[in-house]
């Protein structure tokens, strides 16, 4: 599979820059912005857009607008509009994925449909069947239904005879806390299913854009209504300081890219020192990596594996009886009655998983003793143990209260270095 990078907006870290993905160098604008409260649009003014290039502003006569929200910095979604008369969706802006999908009324069986807005065809006077069956696989479950076509509302701009999937299966977890309806994706047309038309390509084949660029920006301010801004055909420069950093697509269907160096506390993690393959995924909450790497931030931030911090918290807690316990040579009956009288409330894995960390730690200690280990010895080598049990669970912890002192990881993209700070 190689060595790749799910990188969440690189500038989602700071408010005031943004990122850019293009298609080649036309003329020609439509935006659409990004919002994060909900908000009354008649008391915004229309952000101003400026053309690559060019330092005059442009009116928004033509413009799509979609104001997004951000809830958590981990879900940032927008209003479009299907049909005729427009049916109303929050949907999330995914460069990763390539379709537009969106509940149908048919969705009957799945229950997180019945938690979201839903597609009525028949109230659609533009609505076209089509009726393919489709699944579109996704890293957290899947979702199922059918291809249909009709007008999508995306700001003011409307993109006639648009492929949609009317979605009538979701999966369960992940879709049933989702404060968005559908996913709009924003990637090629090699990654759609069933070749569909991703709908900023139709934008372009329409005429509402004549420049083949569009500009993500995304607010990391809770504090904020705007929540972020998507322009298709331009750039609000009210976002950005300075200049871009152009880089180039090195493999369409996703937005690829090449990631130089990664860095922590400005020492150089090794692994991609000469390039990285990188995919530009505004629909994850996450970066992810090469456990190499992975490996090496958690270690400087402190971050521990939820199966260590248990076995370390067991230890610390029961240890020193343990310890006492074995050296009398009262073990039966002594460790029951020992864990029987400790309160077990502040496990995060429950009362057999901390009689499973002491099984373990007598018998380390036993080990130990009869290798006439003195105690300081024992528990540095318990604690060394801890820190070597796997972590299945895939969930790891930080301290929050140490978020003044954590390092800097930094990204390097086309020779420019980008700082995530805590």
């Amino acid at each position: 599979m190689g060595i790749k990078f799910l990188l969440h907006a690189i500038c989602v870290w700071t408010s005031t820059t943004c990122w850019v993905l293009t298609a080649s160098t036309d003329d020609g604008l439509v935006r659409v912005s990004l919002k994060k409260q909900p908000l009354d649009l008649k008391r915004l003014n229309a952000a101003r857009i400026t053309r690559v290039g060019l330092e005059s502003n442009v009116n928004d006569q033509g413009a799509g607008v979609v104001y997004l929200k951000n809830y958590l910095d981990t879900q940032y979604y927008g209003e479009i509009g299907i049909g005729s008369p427009s049916q109303s969706f929050s949907v999330v802006f995914d460069t990763a994925s390539s379709n537009l999908w969106v509940p149908s009324s048919k969705c009957l069986f799945s229950i997180p449909c019945h938690l979201h807005s839903k597609f009525r065809a028949r109230w659609s006077s533009t609505y076209t069947k089509i009726g393919i069956p489709c699944t579109i696989n996704y890293d957290y479950g899947d979702v199922s239904g059918f291809f249909s076509l009709d007008h999508v509302k995306v700001g003011e701009i409307i993109v006639q005879d648009q492929e949609f999937i009317e979605i009538t299966r979701e999966a369960f977890v992940p879709f049933l806390v989702a404060k968005y309806d559908g996913i709009l994706g924003l990637g090629f047309p090699e990654i759609s299913v069933e070749q569909a038309t991703p709908l900023w390509f139709s934008m372009m084949q329409q005429g509402h854009i004549n420049h083949k660029l569009f500009s993500l920006w995304l607010s990391g301010d809770l504090t904020s209504e705007l929540g972020g801004e998507i322009v298709f055909g331009g750039l609000d420069w009210r976002h950005f300081r300075g200049g871009h950093t152009y880089v180039p697509v090195t493999r369409s269907g996703y937005w690829e890219i090449v990631v130089g160096d990664i860095l922590v506390e400005s020492i150089s993690t090794g692994v991609c020192k000469f390039g990285c393959a990188a995919i530009l995924d505004s629909g994850a909450p996450l970066i992810a990596g090469p456990t190499q790497i992975v490996d090496q931030i958690n270690s400087a931030i402190g971050a521990e594996g939820i199966v260590s911090m248990e076995c370390k918290n067991v230890a610390s807690k029961y240890g020193y009886a343990l310890w006492n316990t074995l050296i009398s040579g009262k073990v039966s009956g002594r460790l029951k009655t020992l864990l029987e009288d400790e309160t077990m409330e502040g496990s995060a894995m429950g009362e057999s998983a901390v009689c499973t960390f002491c099984e373990m730690i007598v018998f380390w200690i036993q080990v130990q003793l009869k290798q006439q280990k003195t105690k300081d010895a024992v528990f540095q080598y318990v604690d060394q143990l801890c820190d070597d049990l796997p972590n299945p669970i895939g969930r790891s912890f930080v301290n929050c209260g140490s978020l003044e002192i954590l390092p800097d990881v930094t990204f390097t993209i086309g020779n420019k270095s980008f700082p995530l700070t805590p």
